[in-house]
């Protein structure tokens, strides 16, 4: 892994892939600020009428169920049909998966039709793509699906079996497995979860980092995971308020680079 840190932020800088995002209306500034601080190129389309021309063009499809409806869910279906048949990687961010009836069949509808090549989530989101009972809060993770670091390990190596993939769950301690290898990452701080669209933000970041990276999926996601995670860290170190946090949050990871990854990241590979 510390080979691949090595070269990873400055090869994405470098390559500066097309991330197209089917994003929600609540963090879309902030998931196209993040993705032009690491490197990449966002474009944020849910027209029907473009998202395969779109998504062709690309090198790697952000479908996330932030703030969903109808129209953008026949968009993502669209557009992750291009995907695949391209080749393309899909990341896909289930938010709020559990929490009703229509973002629980859209989650399934986009899990049966589409070959996601990561998924990232909270606990409870996972809980329940893994057909786990889960109590989502909204589109925050539950207190009552907190799970112990081996069960979340667990879980998330069931999903990455299943639907031969790399899963993420994101939590005091994030969870990466592809069904065989598994990366714990031990850094962040709690008042990442303070600001809304840190986990959206993270999706952005590993498809960033993918389509720099297509053929070594699971470090750029690892690399990904790090990168957020000592940005939150090293904004903490500087600022008081949330407001503030946001902002500096984007500005930390504008400036990440080998060094800060290599002497910061906190993981341990199993």
């Amino acid at each position: 892994m510390n080979t691949f840190l090595k070269t990873a932020v400055e090869t994405v800088r470098m390559k500066n892939p097309l991330v197209h995002h089917i994003t929600n209306y609540v963090t879309v500034n902030d998931c196209a600020n993040v993705t032009l601080a690491i490197g990449g190129s966002p474009i944020m389309a849910d027209e029907a009428l473009e998202v395969a021309e779109i998504t062709a063009m690309s090198q790697v499809l952000v479908l996330n169920m932030g703030t969903l409806n109808e129209r953008t869910v026949a968009s993502m279906l669209l557009a992750g049909q291009t995907a695949n048949e391209k080749g393309i990687p899909i990341i896909f961010d289930p938010v709020g998966a559990g929490a009703s009836q229509f973002r629980n069949q859209t989650a399934k509808t986009i899990m049966e039709n589409l070959k996601c090549a990561v998924i990232r989530g909270n606990i409870s989101e996972i809980r329940f793509l893994a057909g786990i009972a889960s109590t989502t809060k909204g589109v925050d993770a539950s207190a009552d699906d907190a799970s112990s670091i081996e069960e979340a390990q667990q879980i998330a190596d069931q999903l990455a079996t299943a639907h031969k993939c790399i899963v993420v769950i994101t939590g005091a301690t994030d969870v990466i497995s592809d069904g065989r290898r598994k990366i714990l990452v031990h850094n962040g701080c709690p008042e990442m979860s303070r600001i809304t669209g840190t986990g959206c933000m993270l999706t952005s970041l590993i498809a960033s980092f993918c389509g720099g990276f297509p053929e070594h999926l699971f470090h750029a996601t690892t690399t990904a995971v790090l990168t957020m995670g000592i940005a939150g860290e090293l904004t903490l170190e500087q600022t008081a308020g949330t407001g503030s946090f946001r902002i500096a949050l984007i500005d930390e990871i504008s400036r990440i680079d080998r060094e800060t990854l290599l002497l910061r990241g906190n993981y341990l590979e199993k």
